[in-house]
């Protein structure tokens, strides 16, 4: 679908950056993920059941991670990412609807998912407040979002820091260091059920799930 208006020019330059990075991305984030992430892929994918979304997909690097029995469907910006996708789960042996999509403007009915995942994506989605309302919305009632994320850190010293890198990481790779995910999750009336952090409160994992009542709102 198209991106949504006010942003087209922010998402338009987030699709051009990751086509341009698509075939060494996975090469330069490895080692960020060694030291940062480690078993976050598995921590949130593993929690996944039923009709599962992730937005935001990349090159499909949570693709072996998802349990036996779920039903995958992955959206991602880049048609270029996508591509590395697509290869990497015939590479696997894992089937999954890979489209393209805007986290920004799902292309889903209300309720159509058990699960939304996303992993370090909701740092370069221009909109990431609309993101998780988007996710929401696609979650059937008791569903759950599980997020992997980078964040702005609690402490001083390190917020500091981020505030000084921020500018230039939004400039070469649109990659936002102060963002808070936890906030939209709970001003989308998602109850957050686990939340875990470390590095200094700048990865967090979270796990939130939608109320079987109707969110009011």
């Amino acid at each position: 679908m198209a991106p949504r208006s006010g942003k087209s020019g922010d998402t338009e330059r987030v699709r051009r950056l990751y086509d341009r990075a698509a075939e060494r991305y996975d090469r330069l984030i490895a080692p960020v993920e060694r030291l940062l992430f480690g078993g976050g892929r598995g921590w949130v994918c593993s929690r996944a059941r039923g009709e599962v979304l992730e937005i935001a997909s990349g090159t499909g690097r949570n693709l072996g991670f998802y349990p036996e029995g779920v039903r995958l469907t992955c959206v991602e910006l880049s048609p270029r990412m996508l591509e590395i996708s697509r290869r990497r789960a015939r590479e696997l042996g894992v089937e999954a609807d890979l489209r393209p999509g805007d986290a920004q403007e799902l292309p889903f009915g209300d309720a159509s998912f058990d699960t939304v995942v996303c992993t370090l994506g909701l740092c370069t989605i221009p909109d990431d407040q609309r993101a998780v309302a988007e996710a929401a919305r696609v979650l059937r009632p008791g569903g759950r979002l599980l997020l992997l994320e980078h964040v702005r850190s609690p402490l001083l010293p390190v917020r500091t820091l981020q505030a000084l890198l921020n500018p230039l990481s939004v400039l070469l790779e649109n990659d936002h260091l102060l963002r808070e995910p936890l906030r939209h999750v709970q001003n989308v009336g998602l109850a957050v059920e686990s939340l875990e952090r470390s590095k200094w409160g700048i990865v967090e994992r979270l796990a939130a799930r939608k109320p079987e009542w109707p969110m009011v709102g």
